[in-house]
């Protein structure tokens, strides 16, 4: 199935600008607000975000980040673990002081609510200086099982490749860059696979050969594709995630940033496939560079 109703997400104790993960992640912006600040507007917009879901049927699991060390971005647990039916994955991460976000009481909270058992941990590929960021890295049509993942020196294609033919999913690798020519740190913010819908940055695609490979395999599979420009990717229109609700209904969350950023006619189509949400979340996403989408872990089981 494609979508979930579960999902787990990370109360933050010490969000804030990381300079670290500033060096690839070009979504970020200079911090206008001390991290005290930072924190606690983040933590608002964390707990309004989670009323708005539980409030409309999506099941929250909330892990709470302890405060020290400081962990900027550990709002975002998408990048360090996934949660597929039968097992719970635990992947290698670029900054160091991501990797510090990697915690095994909350791996445990994850398998209490799933009753899933086996942790497969990726970590040791740190030593080796090969990454694999999760859902970030990864966008997977769990449909059709197909990974897609935009090349990044937070995505080793090789360890791509190898979790892809461990998980019994179709690779598709290809190369990726913003309107200045960096290359787009994290696959999830250009890309967005839904039910029956695909939200993506096609001029992104730097490959022709990839562009039209990547359309024939989205027109092929039954997604409507909704291509975003630059300056709505820019926007974090890319960074969007649908779930189902307790009545089974579809919602597709995205943050009132995207939300605004989009064409009439682009909200009508995703509207056609699911109902929106659109949280504000806009301090966490200037000072950490990732949206709604980053801030939730799918549960499968």
């Amino acid at each position: 199935m494609q979508n979930t109703q579960h999902i787990a997400m990370v109360r933050p104790s010490a969000f804030g600008f990381n300079n670290e993960t500033a060096i690839n992640n070009h979504f970020q912006k200079k911090k206008q607000l001390n991290n005290w600040d930072l924190q606690e507007h983040a933590l608002q917009q964390f707990d309004d975000m989670v009323s708005l879901l539980r409030a409309n049927g999506i099941d929250v699991l909330i892990l709470d980040d302890n405060p020290a060390p400081p962990r900027p971005d550990a709002i975002f647990p998408n990048n360090w673990f996934c949660c597929n039916r039968s097992m719970i994955q635990v992947f290698p991460m670029f900054a160091p002081s991501r990797r510090l976000e990697k915690n095994w009481k909350m791996i445990d909270a994850i398998k209490d609510k799933t009753g899933i058992s086996i942790v497969k941990d990726w970590g040791p590929y740190e030593e080796k200086n090969m990454f694999l960021e999760g859902t970030g890295s990864m966008v997977i049509d769990h449909d059709h099982k197909i990974a897609y993942a935009c090349s990044s020196v937070r995505t080793d294609e090789s360890l791509f490749n190898q979790f892809c033919k461990e998980n019994n999913y179709l690779p598709i690798y290809f190369t990726a860059a913003d309107e200045d020519g960096r290359e787009i740190y994290h696959t999830n913010v250009m890309m967005c696979i839904g039910k029956s819908f695909a939200v993506i940055c096609l001029r992104a695609i730097e490959e022709d050969i990839d562009r039209k490979k990547i359309i024939h395999e989205l027109q092929t599979t039954g997604h409507e594709i909704i291509d975003i420009s630059f300056e709505q990717m820019n926007h974090f229109a890319g960074n969007m995630l649908e779930l189902l609700t307790n009545n089974s209904e579809h919602i597709v969350v995205m943050s009132k940033t995207a939300f605004n950023s989009l064409q009439t006619i682009q909200v009508e189509t995703i509207r056609k496939c699911a109902r929106i949400l659109s949280p504000d979340v806009s301090v966490i996403e200037k000072a950490a560079g990732g949206s709604v989408r980053c801030m939730m872990a799918e549960l499968f089981y």
